[in-house]
């Protein structure tokens, strides 16, 4: 593995440790490519925090941190400026316009509501039956992928679907279908694989195998030792090869950014 592009910071309040340790543990690993995408505010109505990412007024800081890391490790390793976000279009058009002022590079789509998160339809991991919600959350994420802003899927088997098989597996080939049309890679993910959730599942990279798609790794680092975990890579490396997926190493950088 020479590349993470998805990698998180004490912002999110839900990560530890420092951008440089992050770095540092990269630098160590071997990776020649590091981007950091902690998970993006949003511009919320009425104060509304979901507790899960960084506000809007830690950004400046967060854009600081990282070019200056991007300047002092320029000779060790390539470090882009990125976010992890969902793809909420009641507030889409706020937050680019908000983001608009800084020099993003690229976002990592990691689809975690339907809808938008103050409407609490559905998280995407807590489960359910209903296939239409499925239906929803592959549209969402089709329709996300299609604003030019992302770099690739992650955790695509996020969301947690336990009802008719038949279901599962229309939505989520249609999803591998239509992202691969787009060229866009699908996320192996690392920290779904190291604390053995629900995901990477089976099933949907079966499906993701036998459609062509093509992987990439993502860290989906919260500490800085998930940076480089050589354990973690070989599951994931296991697994590609289980379903002859081909896994891309670096992602070109979107043109519309």
């Amino acid at each position: 593995m020479i590349a993470n592009y998805h990698t998180h910071t004490w912002r999110c309040r839900h990560a530890d440790g420092t951008e440089r340790e992050y770095v540092e543990r990269a630098i160590e690993g071997g990776l020649k490519i590091l981007g950091f995408s902690d998970h993006s505010p949003y511009p919320f109505p009425d104060g509304y925090d979901s507790g899960m990412r960084m506000r809007l007024d830690q950004v400046e800081g967060y854009v600081d941190t990282v070019l200056a890391l991007k300047k002092e490790y320029d000779k060790d390793i390539e470090i882009h400026l990125g976010l992890e976000t969902e793809y909420f279009p009641r507030f889409w058009g706020q937050l680019i316009d908000f983001l608009s002022d800084y020099p993003f590079e690229y976002f990592v789509l990691g689809q975690h509501s339907l809808g938008n998160e103050i409407e609490k339809i559905l998280y995407s991991g807590h489960g359910t039956t209903d296939g239409s919600y499925l239906k929803q959350y592959v549209d969402q994420c089709l329709a996300g992928i299609d604003t030019g802003k992302y770099l690739y899927l992650a955790h695509p088997d996020l969301f947690l679907f336990n009802g008719d098989e038949a279901v599962f597996d229309r939505e989520y080939r249609r999803l591998c279908r239509e992202v691969k049309k787009r060229n866009i890679p699908l996320e192996i993910n690392f920290l779904g694989l190291m604390e053995e959730r629900w995901y990477p599942n089976e099933k949907f990279w079966k499906i993701a195998g036998e459609e062509g798609n093509t992987a990439v790794f993502g860290c989906d680092a919260h500490t800085p030792k998930a940076v480089w975990n050589p354990e973690t890579e070989q599951k994931a490396l296991q697994l590609a090869a289980k379903y002859g997926l081909k896994v891309q190493e670096t992602v070109q950088m979107p043109k519309t950014f």
